[in-house]
């Protein structure tokens, strides 16, 4: 009963985890891409893969004993994070004002077309690879509890599968409400579109900051 009750919540703590603000932001940037909900839920998907393949990585290299860190060690995986959002949302404003340098007639049909042509529509490596870093920075933390909760690799890493699971779920939950303002509809509103990228874009460049700040300059 002492391992199973860890497990039950494993689901529910994965699920809210999906939500925390560098998440958010993380994953609000990459469905500005879409103007379609099912490739935006795929892109939460391919978050939660990436987060639950490096916390598993990760998760078991710990428990078989071959490698170990401080908790504090991982202040520098943080700011890791923190610079993967500035980026990510310096690319997003980048490609942005390229976009807003052609024509306005060219401009528009661009904005409508926009993840048929100039985005590749059905690739998720993106959101895999932002899930990747996600989960090695938030890895170490979530091991070392489970390592004070859990006794035995095997319930240890069931623990992290179903964590993953959850994040899975939430990350789906959050990419599909953040995909709605760029449906079809409000696709084809330039300055709608734009006024949401920049907005998007820039609170992820300034959580970033923070995130790099906190954890080297704090």
């Amino acid at each position: 009963m002492e391992t199973l009750l860890p497990l039950l919540l494993a689901l529910s703590v994965g699920f809210t985890h999906a939500f925390e603000a560098d998440h958010l932001v993380a994953v609000s940037s990459i469905v500005t891409r879409r103007n379609n909900i099912r490739l935006a839920l795929k892109d939460g998907v391919f978050w939660g893969l990436g987060h639950t393949s490096t916390i598993l990585l990760i998760g078991s290299i710990f428990m078989a004993g071959k490698f170990a860190l401080h908790e504090g060690d991982f202040r520098y995986l943080e700011a890791g994070v923190g610079l993967m959002l500035v980026t990510l949302g310096g690319i997003r404003l980048y490609k942005l004002l390229l976009s807003s340098s052609l024509t306005p007639a060219h401009s528009h049909t661009h904005v409508r077309l926009h993840s048929h042509t100039n985005e590749p529509a059905h690739t998720h490596s993106l959101a895999y690879g932002v899930g990747l870093i996600h989960g090695l920075a938030g890895s170490g933390a979530l091991i070392l509890s489970v390592l004070t909760q859990i006794k035995g690799t095997g319930a240890g890493m069931l623990y992290l599968g179903l964590f993953g699971i959850g994040s899975i779920a939430g990350m789906m939950v959050a990419a599909g409400a953040f995909s709605v303002p760029f449906s079809v509809r409000l696709a084809t509103n330039p300055q709608v579109r734009t006024t949401l990228v920049v907005l998007s874009s820039t609170l992820c460049i300034g959580l970033g900051a923070a995130v790099i700040y906190e954890n080297t300059l704090a």
